[in-house]
């Protein structure tokens, strides 16, 4: 089967690409074709993340194992599209550059039979022209929903408030 992807940049302008890819392509692929679809040169680092209906950003998959063997992480080259989206699972978070932190919304549009006679990763759609710079990310911690993150009646220089047990060494 043939994935059918929108790749949009995550800014205020559109700019987006439809792509379709096999089923079986890697994400090492599926990160090939995103970077030669936008035009970046492709030698920046780059990861995808599993994403909810309110795209909050879960799982890596990431390009290279930087864990030091102290946790299991999926890779880019090891795994397939059709091992992480679904009917059920259809976004994804990619991306591209940490220091410029392009980031692009990806959703699954449509799951096809493959076209006889054409190849594959196939740019479909280009709409918009990629800014020279990457659009501004607003970094917000979400609220804490216990009421933990309030630090407003804590003062640092009080020791004597902070309920140290005094024969705790």
């Amino acid at each position: 089967m043939i994935y059918r992807f929108r790749v949009i940049l995550d800014a205020a302008e559109d700019v987006f690409r439809d792509i379709e890819i096999q089923e079986d392509a890697t994400f090492e692929d599926f990160n090939n074709a995103i970077t030669q679809a936008f035009g970046f040169d492709g030698m920046e680092m780059a990861s995808f993340y599993v994403s909810d209906d309110e795209w909050n950003q879960g799982e890596e998959i990431s390009q290279f194992d930087m864990s030091e063997g102290q946790d299991s992480i999926r890779l880019m080259n090891e795994t397939t599209l059709d091992g992480m989206f679904s009917e059920d699972q259809t976004r994804m978070i990619y991306v591209y550059d940490f220091l410029n932190m392009w980031t692009f919304l990806i959703e699954l549009a449509e799951i096809a039979e493959p076209v006889n006679g054409e190849s594959y990763p196939n740019l479909l759609f280009s709409h918009g022209i990629l800014p020279d710079s990457a659009p501004d990310k607003q970094f917000e911690a979400e609220k804490d929903p216990y009421g933990m993150d309030d630090d407003e009646d804590l003062d640092i220089n009080d020791y004597d408030s902070l309920n140290f047990d005094e024969n705790w060494n």
